[in-house]
């Protein structure tokens, strides 16, 4: 019966979203690895937690919160094994504006709306929408998220209080002008020696030993120096020493009516960062294949549960992955442990952490967006085509001018645009000569030969090329080498056969490909022959046909 085979189908494809026995079954393998990973990126993600979360103007705790929450939620629900989830720089430049606009207590407003979003997106089987982010677009993103992040650092060095809601611009270039205009003299010194120190350990700590976690050691350093010397550096502050308790954010209409564009905005760069990373996380080793349309449902869920708790919206994040998959980490017990590893630190240390400068973190950041920057990917898509070229810097120009998501789509856009131009100039219409001995009227048969796609974009310029054949009387049409054809295509030759038919030229079509007859009857292409024997699928036997039907004219003319 139909019903039962559709319920079983339908019940498949909801288990396949959600968690099963088999996301741990190497774990007996992967234990130990699994939990030194989590360890090292936990340790990792403590300073850009929060950092980003004061970035975001929220807070240090609503960073930490989202790292632990989301990161919990994303490792068990999510659709990789060793993807690490949790408040991102592309996240904080979104959030900033909203913040600016709509306040603080809109941030978790917009987490829940988002994640529901995103987790729909999941359920409706979208996950495979990434594949139509080309790389050079990708790329320009992510180099214009490093330039908002590193601008976006620049107020917490250049005075210790932190500006007021409306002081600076939500742009993040405009705001760091602002910031570098209104610098506190008598602060600079302390908090750029701050920012030198962690910069320094960072990026000599690799040197030494890649197991070292530069950015943790260059904060402790300057924490020391600063409770030491009794440095007058603006610091974090309080932090709670427990989780928040979950409560539901203000969601009436008139809240949902004005967040509901910044949530589908935080929703697109939830989805696409996230299924970004997961992609790039399975090609860093062999840790199993991962399911786009899960990451979407479980990145849903985290942003759901950490907006419960007062956090962030949450995304996969793409150099904790990678830190998470170089150092073991081969399942998702790595991922729960590092936010386990998060949770140790508010319940047993948020004391320390309170006092961590914010110029340290600061300089972590500003570090962070560096290494965003790849100076030989740059060169190489600089370096491949025009097209991919100018896709790269209209993505990274307009993701620092105006917004992220905006970027994306003018970017896909415009890769799209370069690409059908392209897939155009690959159709072509070649008047072939007549094989074998020439006979009397052959010079009034013209065979024109279609190459590569037919479509909308080529349609126009095909129409040119085949009615300005000339003074014949009969023209062949030769499909066999034709490829894609779409309905502007098959549209574009029926006119092609009756403009020719109105000025007295027989058309006759050989080679009509199994796959494009239907689409040639519905559209009318074959309709608009003289005759259903002007259909072949030899070229001899159009030939022969053709030669015939001038020695027919001949003789009338001749009579």
């Amino acid at each position: 019966m139909p019903e039962p085979a559709f319920g079983r189908r339908l019940a498949h494809q909801v288990a396949a979203l959600l968690p099963a026995p088999s996301d741990y079954g190497g774990l007996r393998r992967t234990w130990r690895s699994d939990l030194l990973a989590g360890l090292t990126v936990g340790i990792v993600a403590l300073p850009l937690a929060l950092g980003f979360g004061v970035s975001s103007g929220v807070s240090a705790e609503a960073g930490l919160v989202t790292a632990i929450v989301a990161g919990m939620l994303a490792a068990v629900f999510g659709g990789s094994h060793v993807q690490v989830s949790g408040p991102t720089g592309a996240m904080v430049v979104v959030l900033v504006p909203i913040v600016a606009r709509d306040g603080i207590g809109a941030v978790a407003a917009v987490s829940v709306l988002a994640g529901m979003i995103v987790l729909v997106a999941g359920v409706l089987r979208m996950g495979r929408a990434i594949s139509f982010i080309p790389w050079p677009v990708i790329e320009g993103f992510t180099l214009g998220i490093a330039v908002i992040i590193f601008m976006q650092q620049l107020p917490l060095v250049t005075s210790p209080r932190q500006p007021h809601a409306g002081e600076h611009s939500s742009h993040a270039i405009v705001a760091a002008i602002q910031a570098i205009a209104t610098a506190d003299p008598a602060y600079l010194p302390w908090s750029l020696g701050a920012v030198v120190i962690v910069m320094a350990v960072m990026l000599l700590a690799p040197r030494l030993s890649a197991a070292l976690p530069g950015s943790l050691i260059g904060i402790v350093l300057v924490t020391i120096l600063a409770i030491a010397v009794s440095a007058p550096l603006a610091v974090i502050g309080t932090l709670p020493r427990t989780l928040p308790a979950p409560s539901l954010p203000t969601l009436d209409q008139a809240a949902v009516t004005r967040l509901i564009m910044p949530a589908l905005a935080v929703a697109a760069l939830a989805a696409i960062e996230s299924l970004l990373s997961a992609r790039v996380a399975a090609s860093l080793a062999e840790t199993g294949a991962y399911d786009p349309d899960r990451e979407l449902v479980g990145q849903g869920i985290a942003s759901i549960g950490s907006g419960l708790f007062g956090g962030m919206p949450a995304t996969g994040a793409i150099a904790r992955t990678a830190v998470n998959v170089r150092s073991g980490g081969r399942s998702r017990l790595a991922s729960v442990f590092h936010a386990i590893v998060l949770l140790a630190v508010v319940l047993a240390a948020s004391g320390p952490v309170g006092r961590i400068p914010l110029a340290a973190l600061a300089g972590v950041l500003m570090i962070t967006a560096v290494r965003m920057v790849r100076v030989q990917t740059m060169r190489s898509i600089l370096r491949s085509t025009r097209s991919d070229a100018i896709g790269f810097i209209i993505t990274a120009v307009v993701t620092v001018s105006v917004d992220l998501v905006v970027a994306v789509v003018i970017g896909v856009l415009c890769a799209g645009f370069f690409a059908i131009r392209n897939l155009s100039r690959s159709t072509g219409v070649h008047r072939e000569a007549i094989a074998g001995d020439v006979v009397r009227g052959d010079e009034q048969i013209a065979i024109i030969r279609f190459d590569g796609p037919l479509f909308f974009a080529a349609a126009d310029r095909v129409f040119a090329a085949v009615t300005k054949v000339g003074d014949v009387q009969v023209v062949i049409l030769r499909m066999s080498h034709l490829e894609l054809v779409d309905a502007t295509g098959a549209h574009i030759l029926s006119d092609i056969v009756q403009t020719l038919e109105r000025r007295g030229v027989t058309v006759l079509i050989k080679g009509v490909q199994p796959g494009h007859e239907d689409l040639f009857r519905t559209v009318g292409v074959l309709d608009s022959l003289r005759h259903d024997n002007h259909l072949f699928t030899r070229l001899d036997a159009a030939v022969g046909h053709a030669r015939s039907h001038i020695a027919r004219n001949d003789t009338t003319r001749s009579a």
